[in-house]
């Protein structure tokens, strides 16, 4: 492979291994987009804000579960107040309650409420759901062999088995806001640059890269992971 082909495919591989989108849009005036390193504490520094308003604003419960590629706003949104003195940026301060969502108040890396519409990308059943933590996505149940589908139109960001744990691997790219992922595949049937249309055959069900066979099914939105299964029909 030329140097520059070898140089472009780690790139975009390392990209992947965040799930995030190879060329994501770059976020807009009042929100900002975690890197690898950052924190709550040193994110509220660097924007002059507490880590409370932040929380606030991003509907963030647990201030220690921000992701490489979350965007998160950083100033009040529209008709809200930044809460003074109640948390310094480095955490600490008098406030005794855990930040709550002000109402209103729209979180920059929450999904719509109709977020996009999904079709199950395979039969079977789900056997682990999302949790946002160890689970960032949902494990699907089914033959080796089973057809897999595109869970939405879209084009083929990358095809491969390069990143370790999710086997033979597709990610699709819907949007500028929305990926999803589909891993563990016994074969794959699209190749990177490929546009594939709802419904599409792009791989088949397989145990590459795991214990047992499944379809490791991911929902990203804005480089955040969300659960799936509130843009998946009801079976």
């Amino acid at each position: 492979m030329p140097e520059t082909g070898m140089i472009k495919r780690l790139a975009c591989v390392s990209l992947i291994a965040l799930l995030a989108a190879c060329g994501s849009a770059p976020v807009g005036p009042g929100f900002y987009r975690v890197e690898r390193g950052d924190t709550l504490s040193k994110i509220a520094r660097s924007h002059r804000q507490s880590v409370q308003n932040i929380a606030r604003w991003n509907n963030l419960t647990n201030p220690d579960t921000i992701e490489v590629g979350q965007v998160l706003r950083v100033e009040p949104p529209n008709g809200a107040a930044a809460t003074s003195g109640a948390v310094r940026s480095d955490g600490s301060g008098s406030a005794s309650a855990t930040p709550r969502p002000a109402p209103g108040d729209n979180a920059a890396s929450a999904a719509p409420a109709s977020p996009i519409s999904l079709v199950w990308p395979t039969s079977g059943s789900v056997i682990r759901g999302f949790d946002g933590g160890n689970s960032k996505g949902i494990d699907i149940s089914a033959p080796a062999g089973t057809p897999v589908v595109a869970a939405a139109a879209g084009t083929v960001v990358y095809a491969g088995n390069g990143l370790r744990g999710y086997g033979n691997l597709l990610i699709l790219k819907h949007n500028t806001e929305y990926l999803t992922a589909y891993a563990h595949n016994r074969a794959l049937f699209v190749k990177e640059g490929d546009t594939v249309a709802q419904g599409q055959k792009i791989a088949e069900v397989g145990d590459t890269d795991t214990n047992r066979v499944m379809l490791h099914f991911e929902l990203r939105y804005q480089g955040r992971s969300i659960d799936p299964s509130r843009a998946l029909p009801p079976r």
